[in-house]
């Protein structure tokens, strides 16, 4: 076998030196995108700790709302409870009170005619009794001049006695 010519030589060298050259332009950039997706993955691994921790707080923040909540849940409830009682007691109070405010609705229904009563009463009393001057004793068929009381027994009796007008309010 015969040595090969000196030009294909320098052709295999510069090839050669070629695809060296290539191999470590590739090896470079190879090197370049290694060190772009570290950087990329720590970058992300960080950013995904930050989102954990984030989530976390969240989770906790969370949790407290929701035990604040039921603490505000149960103070309602109680309130509701001692508020229903309230209103249990005051219904109770109310149909206690009812009979007297009818009562007094009756009583304030006859007032007026009540106080036409006590204005006739008092005017009598002002009127005094009857002067010791008029007959005991009514005419037949005409009004009487005595105002007693009659229960039948003082029938009998000949002597009326005048009826005092008063009050005792």
């Amino acid at each position: 076998m015969s040595a090969p010519p000196p030009l294909q030589i320098r052709e295999a060298n510069a090839h050669l030196a070629a695809v060296h050259r290539r191999a470590a332009e590739l090896e470079a950039r190879l090197d370049a995108a290694e060190r772009t997706v570290r950087t990329q993955a720590e970058r992300l691994a960080r950013h995904d700790q930050q989102l954990r921790a984030a989530l976390d707080e969240l989770g906790r923040a969370k949790d407290r709302e929701i035990a604040a909540l039921q603490e505000q849940l149960l103070t309602s409830e109680a309130t509701v409870q001692s508020l229903q009682a309230a209103v249990c007691q005051r219904d109770k109070l109310i149909r206690q009170l009812q009979p007297r405010a009818e009562l007094l609705q009756d009583i304030c229904r006859r007032r007026p005619p009540l106080a036409g009563l006590m204005a006739t009463l008092a005017e009598a009393e002002r009127l005094g009794p009857l002067p010791a001057s008029v007959p005991s004793h009514p005419l037949p068929g005409g009004p009487s001049s005595h105002l007693a009381n009659s229960t039948g027994e003082e029938e009998d009796r000949d002597h009326l006695q005048p009826a005092v007008f008063g009050t005792t309010v």
